[in-house]
């Protein structure tokens, strides 16, 4: 049950948003967890700041997951974010960071796993 949430401080078109999705539900069994139970958010125009400016593409991504990783597996999936960022979006990879926070409480249907 992962959930990312991008936050981006530009534009973002719904076929970018599509190809960004994608990147990342392929990646799933990677934590070890299927699309099916992904959920993916976006943010667009948020106002950041990195390395004292806001010139740049910036963008910060949280990946909140029920359980959790090896970090072989954040590694890799970093890699994944990174690149289809840098790819769809044009931010450079330097200007991104990633964010995992694991949790073994996680509420779904009206109850928790």
């Amino acid at each position: 049950m992962p959930f990312i949430n991008t936050k981006f401080n530009g534009e973002i078109t719904e076929a970018q948003r599509e190809n960004i999705k994608s990147a990342l539900g392929t990646a799933m069994p990677i934590l070890g967890k299927s699309e099916q139970w992904l959920m993916v958010g976006f943010e667009q125009n948020v106002p950041m700041y990195f390395r004292g400016e806001n010139s740049g593409k910036i963008a910060f991504v949280e990946v909140n997951l029920y359980g959790n990783a090896s970090a072989d597996a954040y590694e890799k999936l970093t890699g994944v974010i990174t690149k289809a960022l840098s790819d769809t979006l044009r931010v450079p990879a330097d200007s991104v960071y990633v964010k995992y926070s694991p949790t073994e409480y996680w509420g779904w249907n009206g109850s928790n796993f």
